[in-house]
């Protein structure tokens, strides 16, 4: 879903048509609402991750360049 959403952003930058991709987009969204929802329904009571935590779990990657820049800053 996150690759949909950056093409929809980069057609939305270069005014290009995104009504397919916005569409699929949205159409994918409704689907992830309905699977948590049948995942409740069913009993599932655990908290689901939100993007911050997995943002946040992600390994940094080490680049000398980007520590330099980071040091000039």
């Amino acid at each position: 879903m996150a690759d949909l959403e950056a093409r929809v952003r980069d057609q939305v930058n270069r005014g290009l048509d995104c009504s397919t991709s916005a569409l699929r987009q949205i159409g994918l969204r409704r689907d992830m609402t309905r699977l948590i929802r049948d995942w409740k329904a069913a009993g599932g009571g655990d908290l689901l991750p939100q993007i911050r935590e997995r943002v946040g779990l992600r390994p940094l990657k080490k680049d000398s360049k980007t520590a330099r820049a980071a040091l000039r800053r």
